[in-house]
């Protein structure tokens, strides 16, 4: 019990040193998210019925790294996506991550 109290605080700090701190399993980053690329259908689906998501910036390693968009299999027919987005916080950006609704 005492190690995990330990090793989660190590984190804290850790996290905290880069710029970004931990809240309820979720990363606040003091610094704000670079502007949305636009995003761009790249080819064509690879069977009928993907739907294509488009990139977004994730947090990695101390900085914002873009990730591109990618054709997925939505898991029902009637399923729209709700792409990922950063939200400003009392402490911070907190990633939300994306979703099918």
């Amino acid at each position: 019990m005492k190690k995990q109290f330990l090793a989660g605080v190590v984190l804290a700090v850790l996290l905290a040193a880069e710029g970004a701190i931990t809240q309820l399993g979720a990363i606040v980053v003091r610094t704000p998210p670079p502007r949305a690329r636009a995003s761009r259908v790249v080819g064509r689906p690879p069977r009928a019925g993907m739907v294509w998501t488009p990139g977004y910036y994730r947090w990695s390693r101390g900085r914002y790294r873009w990730s591109r968009g990618r054709w997925v299999t939505p898991p029902r027919a009637d399923a729209v996506w709700v792409a990922p987005r950063w939200r400003r916080g009392r402490n911070g950006y907190v990633f939300v991550s994306g979703r099918w609704r």
